[in-house]
Protein backbone atom coordinates (compact mmCIF):
# COMPACT_ATOMS: atom_id res chain seq x y z
CA UNK A 1 0.00 0.00 0.00
CA UNK A 2 1.00 3.03 -0.80
CA UNK A 3 -0.13 6.64 1.28
CA UNK A 4 -0.05 9.88 -0.01
CA UNK A 5 -1.52 13.09 1.53
CA UNK A 6 -3.69 15.43 -0.74
CA UNK A 7 -5.52 18.64 0.57
CA UNK A 8 -5.13 17.24 4.49
CA UNK A 9 -6.33 13.97 3.60
CA UNK A 10 -4.81 11.04 3.91
CA UNK A 11 -5.52 8.78 0.48
CA UNK A 12 -4.27 5.32 0.39
CA UNK A 13 -3.48 3.26 -2.95
CA UNK A 14 -2.74 -0.71 -3.71
CA UNK A 15 0.48 -0.77 -5.40
CA UNK A 16 -0.39 -2.39 -8.38
CA UNK A 17 -2.25 0.10 -9.36
CA UNK A 18 -1.09 2.25 -12.40
CA UNK A 19 -1.68 5.56 -12.78
CA UNK A 20 -0.91 6.72 -16.11
CA UNK A 21 2.07 9.22 -16.93
CA UNK A 22 0.50 11.72 -19.14
CA UNK A 23 -1.23 14.98 -18.64
CA UNK A 24 -4.86 15.56 -20.94
CA UNK A 25 -8.07 14.36 -21.66
CA UNK A 26 -8.42 10.82 -20.36
CA UNK A 27 -11.31 8.43 -21.14
CA UNK A 28 -12.65 5.61 -19.04
CA UNK A 29 -14.19 2.03 -18.92
CA UNK A 30 -14.77 2.05 -15.29
CA UNK A 31 -15.49 -1.51 -13.67
CA UNK A 32 -19.29 -1.21 -13.63
CA UNK A 33 -19.05 -1.33 -18.04
CA UNK A 34 -19.73 -3.95 -20.02
CA UNK A 35 -19.01 -2.52 -24.31
CA UNK A 36 -20.08 -4.75 -27.29
CA UNK A 37 -18.01 -2.90 -30.49
CA UNK A 38 -14.87 -0.97 -31.58
CA UNK A 39 -13.19 1.65 -29.34
CA UNK A 40 -11.81 4.44 -30.69
CA UNK A 41 -9.65 6.98 -29.03
CA UNK A 42 -7.16 9.26 -30.53
CA UNK A 43 -5.88 10.02 -26.73
CA UNK A 44 -5.51 8.20 -23.58
CA UNK A 45 -7.45 5.81 -21.89
CA UNK A 46 -8.10 3.80 -19.20
CA UNK A 47 -10.06 0.34 -18.93
CA UNK A 48 -11.20 -1.17 -16.37
CA UNK A 49 -14.45 -2.46 -16.66
CA UNK A 50 -15.22 -5.45 -20.12
CA UNK A 51 -14.65 -4.77 -23.77
CA UNK A 52 -15.45 -6.88 -26.70
CA UNK A 53 -14.20 -5.97 -29.31
CA UNK A 54 -10.96 -4.12 -31.13
CA UNK A 55 -9.66 -1.79 -29.15
CA UNK A 56 -7.56 1.04 -31.36
CA UNK A 57 -5.83 4.18 -29.24
CA UNK A 58 -3.20 6.76 -30.14
CA UNK A 59 -2.29 7.55 -27.06
CA UNK A 60 -1.23 5.79 -23.90
CA UNK A 61 -3.92 2.95 -22.76
CA UNK A 62 -3.91 1.34 -19.19
CA UNK A 63 -5.84 -2.01 -19.07
CA UNK A 64 -6.30 -2.29 -14.43
CA UNK A 65 -6.84 -5.24 -13.22
CA UNK A 66 -10.75 -5.26 -13.54
CA UNK A 67 -10.30 -5.07 -16.53
CA UNK A 68 -11.39 -7.93 -19.15
CA UNK A 69 -11.31 -7.57 -22.92
CA UNK A 70 -12.21 -10.11 -25.57
CA UNK A 71 -10.70 -8.64 -28.84
CA UNK A 72 -7.58 -7.33 -29.87
CA UNK A 73 -6.12 -4.22 -28.94
CA UNK A 74 -3.86 -1.65 -31.27
CA UNK A 75 -2.21 1.12 -29.41
CA UNK A 76 1.32 3.32 -29.08
CA UNK A 77 2.27 2.07 -25.54
CA UNK A 78 -0.19 -0.18 -22.49
CA UNK A 79 0.76 -0.89 -19.09
CA UNK A 80 -1.47 -3.97 -19.00
CA UNK A 81 -2.64 -5.39 -15.65
CA UNK A 82 -5.94 -7.10 -16.31
CA UNK A 83 -6.77 -10.06 -18.79
CA UNK A 84 -6.79 -10.71 -22.21
CA UNK A 85 -7.98 -13.24 -25.55
CA UNK A 86 -7.06 -11.26 -28.05
CA UNK A 87 -3.65 -10.50 -30.10
CA UNK A 88 -1.87 -7.07 -28.92
CA UNK A 89 -0.23 -4.74 -31.74
CA UNK A 90 1.78 -2.09 -29.79
CA UNK A 91 3.74 0.75 -31.48
CA UNK A 92 6.15 1.51 -28.83
CA UNK A 93 6.52 -0.05 -25.26
CA UNK A 94 4.01 -2.58 -23.50
CA UNK A 95 4.41 -3.35 -19.53
CA UNK A 96 2.93 -6.54 -18.48
CA UNK A 97 2.43 -6.39 -14.87
CA UNK A 98 2.05 -9.28 -12.56
CA UNK A 99 -1.39 -9.52 -12.26
CA UNK A 100 -2.17 -9.73 -16.06
CA UNK A 101 -3.35 -12.75 -18.27
CA UNK A 102 -2.79 -12.56 -21.94
CA UNK A 103 -4.01 -15.19 -24.36
CA UNK A 104 -2.64 -14.43 -27.75
CA UNK A 105 -0.09 -13.10 -29.70
CA UNK A 106 1.70 -9.85 -28.62
CA UNK A 107 3.76 -7.37 -31.37
CA UNK A 108 5.58 -5.14 -29.66
CA UNK A 109 9.01 -2.82 -30.28
CA UNK A 110 9.94 -3.07 -25.89
CA UNK A 111 8.24 -5.44 -23.74
CA UNK A 112 8.77 -5.31 -19.66
CA UNK A 113 6.87 -8.38 -18.03
CA UNK A 114 6.64 -8.61 -14.53
CA UNK A 115 7.02 -11.86 -12.67
CA UNK A 116 3.95 -13.81 -12.21
CA UNK A 117 2.48 -12.49 -15.53
CA UNK A 118 0.45 -15.08 -17.25
CA UNK A 119 1.33 -15.42 -21.25
CA UNK A 120 -0.18 -17.63 -23.86
CA UNK A 121 0.86 -16.64 -26.99
CA UNK A 122 3.95 -15.90 -29.45
CA UNK A 123 5.71 -12.79 -28.36
CA UNK A 124 7.55 -10.84 -31.01
CA UNK A 125 9.42 -8.12 -31.08
CA UNK A 126 10.11 -5.62 -34.14
CA UNK A 127 12.44 -2.92 -35.36
CA UNK A 128 11.71 0.58 -35.19
CA UNK A 129 11.11 0.87 -39.04
CA UNK A 130 8.45 -1.92 -39.21
CA UNK A 131 4.68 -0.89 -38.20
CA UNK A 132 3.49 -3.01 -35.10
CA UNK A 133 -0.03 -3.35 -37.28
CA UNK A 134 2.27 -6.32 -39.76
CA UNK A 135 2.40 -9.79 -38.98
CA UNK A 136 6.03 -10.58 -39.40
CA UNK A 137 8.06 -13.19 -40.47
CA UNK A 138 10.30 -15.69 -38.52
CA UNK A 139 13.13 -14.97 -41.24
CA UNK A 140 13.41 -11.19 -39.84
Amino acid sequence: MVKSLSNNREQTYMEESVTPSFSGEISRVSTATSIKGEIVSNGSMQIDGNVEGKISCSGHLVVGQTAVIKGDIQCSTVDFCGSIVGNLYVEDTLNVKKTACIDGDINAKKMCVELGAALNGCCRTYKADVPASEPHSSAE
